[in-house]
């Protein structure tokens, strides 16, 4: 399995098409938004040729209100992904989801099934109350792991909360972190530049998602500005636009600064992984340095 990797902006999509279409496999997504239909700018979807080349999975098939999390990416990849190896010795996975390559990867603890109750019910407590009452629940049910979690990511302090009523007992003693063993080879690499070099082509990136319908992209899903699912850079800086927190060029820079910072997030994210092969995008021979760390030994 080969999985590529890196920050928006650094030609992930690209050079996955090249290498699958090399391979003569398929790619596999990791990126928590492109799994949702109806954002396909703000994502930064691979384009309709490079999915016309080579066959994609896990990217435009679910609605956003639909519930998906790294658990449930980790247990349809896995399948994707064995049956690409029986087929064609490999698969590529393309994408920047930091936790959902590490669930494929490493795997991901063995959580119970949240019953459809359960989550609508804490949605519609959350949707009322907020995300401080969300906050504070959690520290109530579990305070070891409200001291640790990103209280900013609502998402996971959602999922913490939500598996504890399942469950009946703290999201911390369920954590084993137990890495697990995958009977395939993986080869990692992440994309990465010069951060002048870097930081330019994501503001480009912005630029040209703007171009592209990013403003009547986020008018059409204002109605489900509440909805997880669209709690993304690129939406909310729009959001607050739509609202009169901001104006127009504000919100577009806004978005290249958190863009930026969430690619700095990233590659430290990576950087404490030792398997991760770093390629520089500035050399002209990725797919070649790529193919090449495919072969034995």
């Amino acid at each position: 399995m080969i999985v590529i990797t890196g920050p928006t902006a650094t030609g992930k999509s690209a050079l996955a098409v090249e290498v699958a279409s090399r391979l003569g496999t398929e790619i596999i997504g990791a990126d928590s938004r492109q799994v949702y239909t109806g954002i396909p700018i703000v994502t930064a979807m691979p384009t309709a040729e490079q999915r016309a080349t080579v066959r994609h999975h896990l990217l435009d098939f679910l609605p956003l209100d639909s519930y998906y999390s790294a658990s449930m990416f980790e247990q349809d990849a896995l399948r994707i992904a064995s049956d690409l190896m029986r087929r064609t010795g490999y698969a590529v996975v393309c994408g920047g989801s930091m936790m959902y390559i590490d669930a494929l990867c490493n795997g991901i603890d063995d959580l119970p099934t949240v019953p459809d109750a359960i989550r609508d019910g804490l949605k519609a407590e959350h949707q009322a109350r907020g995300d401080e009452w969300l906050l504070s629940e959690l520290q109530r049910l579990d305070p070891e792991y409200y001291g640790i979690v990103d209280r900013k990511n609502m998402k996971r302090v959602f999922h913490a909360v939500e598996i504890i009523r399942a469950a009946g007992q703290t999201y911390t003693s369920l954590r084993v972190g137990r890495r697990k063993e995958r009977d395939f080879r993986i080869v990692k690499v992440c994309l990465d530049a010069e951060r002048e070099l870097l930081f330019d082509r994501i503001n480009r990136r912005v630029d040209a998602m703007v171009l592209e319908g990013l403003e009547e992209e986020a008018g059409r899903v204002w109605p489900q500005r509440h909805l997880n699912s669209l709690n993304t850079v690129g939406l909310k800086e729009m959001f607050a636009y739509f609202e009169g927190a901001m104006d127009r060029n504000t919100a577009i820079e806004r978005i290249k600064k958190n863009t930026r910072v969430y690619a700095k997030k990233q590659l430290t994210w990576w950087k404490r992984d030792p398997a991760i092969i770093r390629l520089d995008i500035a050399r002209r021979d990725l797919a070649d340095e790529v193919m090449g760390l495919l072969l034995p030994g």
